[in-house]
Formats: structure tokens, C-alpha cells, sequence
């Protein structure tokens, strides 16, 4: 089954949320090979099932990596983002002294901000138009 059309259930709930992240290191330094992100996606994946979310699809380039999470409505996305950033900064840090480096003045390896976008689903225009169509029923004559 497509992973992205994967539905998890809850206590009290259904869901799909996924989220597409991209972090971008600090001053744009292009520090990553292969290497790194190798073990960058398994310390991600780490931090993710520690959540209970799962890392569906991890990628990067010299100066930035892309992330698409499945999420449960439980978790709040900034703690997450918070959590695999200060954890691969630091992990990678103590296994990859050649990057220390690139730590030099703030001593992180990522820039401040992040971006995370909603992913999947229907489109805003057809969600909306779902929701405009519903019926809703007629005022009521009981005086309520």
C-alpha cells in the first residue's frame, strides 16, 4: 500500500498527517556527503519512532535535508522539529568531528528556522467546496 494513503487510528481517533520538513544549515554551509546523511537519517529515524511517527522518505544535499513525516494528532510538530534538529546536531557532532567546523560560532549545525508544509489530501479549493456544499439544516420553528 502507498504510504502516503496510509490511515492510523488512535484512541479516539482517525488520521493521515504527514508533513513535509526541510532544515537548512547554518549559513547555508554546504557540509554533508553521503556519509552524513546516511547516519543523518538514521538518527532521524530514531527520534521519529521515539514520537511514534515514522520517517516515510529522507533525502538531502550538501546544505540542507527533506523529511516526509506521518504524524499522529498527539505530537506537536514544533516539539518534533525541535527534538531532530538538536538531536542529529548533536549526535552528528560527536560522530563527525570534521564538522565541528562548521559549528565555529553558534555551535549548532542548523539555521534557526525550518519549513513544514501539510501534505496530502485534497486540494484547499476542492476541501473548501466539499464543506460549502453540506447540507445544513433549516432554521428550526421550535424557538430554539
Amino acid at each position: 500500500m502507498d504510504k502516503i494513503n496510509d490511515i492510523r487510528t488512535g484512541r479516539h481517533c482517525i488520521f493521515a498527517l504527514h508533513t513535509h520538513l526541510v532544515f537548512v544549515t547554518k549559513y547555508q554551509h554546504r557540509v554533508f556527503t553521503a556519509r552524513h546523511l546516511e547516519r543523518m537519517e538514521e538518527i532521524m529515524r530514531a527520534v521519529c519512532a521515539d514520537f511514534e511517527c515514522e520517517l516515510v522518505e529522507f533525502n538531502g544535499e550538501g546544505s540542507h535535508v527533506h523529511l516526509l513525516v506521518n504524524f499522529p494528532p498527539k505530537v506537536a510538530l514544533s516539539k518534533l522539529v525541535n527534538s531532530l534538529k538538536g538531536v542529529s546536531s548533536r549526535r552528528m557532532r560527536q560522530e563527525f568531528p570534521e564538522l565541528v567546523e562548521h559549528y565555529w560560532r553558534a555551535q549548532r549545525l542548523w539555521s534557526g528556522s525550518y519549513f513544514a508544509g501539510s501534505v496530502g489530501g485534497a486540494p484547499l479549493s476542492i476541501l473548501r467546496q466539499y464543506i460549502e456544499q453540506q447540507n445544513r439544516p433549516a432554521q428550526s420553528t421550535l424557538g430554539l
